[in-house]
């Protein structure tokens, strides 16, 4: 998935820099990745680690969650159930009726044959978990599997902030469900979808990583069309846009990220902390060591790296200036 924020080109220095602290070994470590999004840190230390706690508020970030790092045993079937969805039948449900132009609507987040190959899907997977003919694992293997295959073919800049006047290329091409397939792990993890400053009292491990968002730009309302999605829910789509009602983070405010980021350091109960932060957040590297110094031992690396920007033609991104992420490292007393 295109994702804001994604650490996908930043997995390399972020892991050595953990190494550096925490050792190459961490076969009995519990490894907690509290803002987790499309879970691309937890799923790269699934394998090295004794166990994953991944949790996130937005609901379709829990889904993707709950498949690649939730699910740990081979799914039986899993193939012969994408094969069953592939051959469905368009619908004309939710996503047709309010984000589809052919709904008479303005709204033009899908084609007209992709927003019917969705509803058709979503409605197709409930029905087999509400009469028990799917298992959990299965149900958001399947969840997660439409969700990224959706939004290869969404007519958008990147987000779902807004939607592209004309179709663009890839949103003329029909959705292809395409397999979210989680890897194996002999251990158990935990997924949940919660307000991290709460969640953090219930929670306690080895290595917390922390990569909450930098800005004022909410993920429910960039995102709500995949949460709609996930949730498949019944409501009243609001705007031009059709936002649904979403969560408003602590950390996307100035007036609430400092009070809020300092609670979840101080109530950490782990012995290493990492926390990605690029220079363009809402609190400065000073801010940032000024808390993270008062509960242990405090180091700081960065590097830089060609961040991807959303733009507003057809092409979904577009090379922007290079930007620094701050890795900031605390060793808690």
């Amino acid at each position: 998935m295109n994702y804001i924020g994604s650490k996908q080109k930043l997995l390399p220095f972020i892991k050595n820099s953990i190494y550096s602290v925490a050792g190459h070994d961490l076969s009995n470590t519990v490894f907690c990745d509290l803002f987790a999004g499309t879970g691309i840190v937890g799923r790269t230390f699934k394998r090295e680690v004794k166990t994953i706690i991944a949790n996130d508020y937005e609901f379709y970030s829990y889904v993707l969650n709950r498949n690649y790092i939730g699910n740990s045993q081979p799914i039986d079937n899993k193939k012969q159930y994408l094969e069953l969805l592939s051959e469905l039948d368009p619908m004309e449900g939710f996503v047709f009726t309010h984000y589809c132009k052919g709904s008479k609507g303005e709204r033009q987040y899908f084609s007209d044959e992709n927003g019917k190959k969705i509803d058709a899907i979503r409605q197709q997977i409930e029905i087999w978990y509400t009469k028990g003919e799917i298992s959990n694992d299965l149900y958001f293997y399947l969840l997660a599997s439409l969700i990224e295959s959706a939004d290869k073919v969404a007519n958008t800049a990147s987000v779902y902030g807004a939607y592209l006047k004309k179709l663009k290329v890839t949103a003329q091409k029909t959705l292809i469900l395409k397999s979210a397939s989680p890897e194996v792990s002999k251990n158990q993890h935990f997924v949940f979808n919660e307000d991290s400053n709460k969640l953090i009292y219930k929670i306690e491990g080895d290595i917390l990583y922390l990569d909450p968002p930098y800005n004022a730009r909410q993920y429910g309302a960039n995102y709500h069309l995949l949460n709609t999605i996930a949730q498949y829910d019944n409501f009243e789509p609001k705007g031009k846009t059709g936002l649904r009602n979403y969560n408003k983070s602590q950390y996307c405010s100035k007036r609430t990220v400092l009070k809020a980021f300092e609670e979840l350091i101080k109530s950490a109960q782990f012995k290493y902390i990492f926390l990605s932060y690029n220079n363009e957040g809402l609190m400065s590297g000073e801010d940032v060591k000024t808390v993270m110094s008062k509960y242990g031992k405090y180091d700081l690396v960065s590097t830089q790296y060609q961040r991807f920007k959303a733009d507003k033609t057809e092409n979904r991104n577009h090379l922007a200036n290079k930007t620094e992420e701050f890795l900031h490292i605390l060793e808690k007393s």
